[in-house]
């Protein structure tokens, strides 16, 4: 039965590509897209080797429930190597944002070790006290409102915070984020480990730029 065998790859090849494709394009989660997650599990090892071909390795988290591709370790290693496109686009963050990536995983971390809800739900205003602390003394208050709004707003963009409509999951109040727990991929354990150190770069190069627009 030529026709048939013929029909079953295609069907499967079909199958394969409809986890590939939207992997490709954005984060994968079991709670957003059950469907499409329970395809990822059933096809996982053949996804793996699809991307591997594209220079990409496959991150999954069944615990967490939540899977995306990046390039693959290899892709920077030895200088005589060939050298893949680059399908997925390196994306270099701003300071602030990148501070305040590593002040929400930080808070991601003492959330799981207080055996608190698995979900982290942060208010504008918790957002905007994470990171006052570590702005010159005396900003403009406007201004830095506008600026972190700007920071949240990026973050919100990457995918490491979702924003929750007015009421949802009965919650009253002001506006509210969900911190996503893919942070804690790109923002691991090892590098929490040094997070005091880094917190004091952070508070020196924070000083520089003050002095530097004071001077200016």
């Amino acid at each position: 039965m030529p026709d048939q065998d013929s029909g079953g790859a295609t069907t499967s090849t079909a199958g394969l590509s409809s986890v590939v494709i939207p992997l490709l394009k954005a984060v994968c989660y079991r709670d957003s897209d059950p469907v499409l997650w329970q395809a990822l599990l059933e096809l996982q090892a053949r996804v793996r080797d699809y991307v591997s071909v594209l220079g990409l390795a496959l991150v999954l988290d069944e615990a967490e429930g939540y899977a995306f591709v990046r390039a693959h370790p290899e892709e920077d290693g030895v200088d005589d190597a060939p050298k893949l496109p680059r399908l997925v686009a390196r994306r270099p963050l701003s300071f602030p944002v990148s501070l305040l990536l590593a002040l929400l995983r930080k808070k991601l971390a003492e959330s799981d070790a207080g055996g608190a809800d698995t979900r982290l739900i942060l208010t504008r205003e918790q957002i905007t006290e994470l990171i006052r602390v570590f702005l010159p003394a005396g900003s403009n208050e406007a201004k830095v409102v506008d600026q972190i709004e700007t920071h949240i707003n990026k973050i919100v963009e990457l995918g490491f915070l979702r924003r929750l409509k007015p009421g949802a999951d009965k919650r009253e109040g002001p506006a509210a984020f969900e911190v996503q727990r893919i942070l804690k991929a790109f923002v691991d354990a090892q590098w929490l480990a040094d997070f005091d150190a880094r917190l004091a770069a952070y508070r020196a190069r924070l000083d520089r730029s003050a002095e530097a627009d004071a001077d200016d």
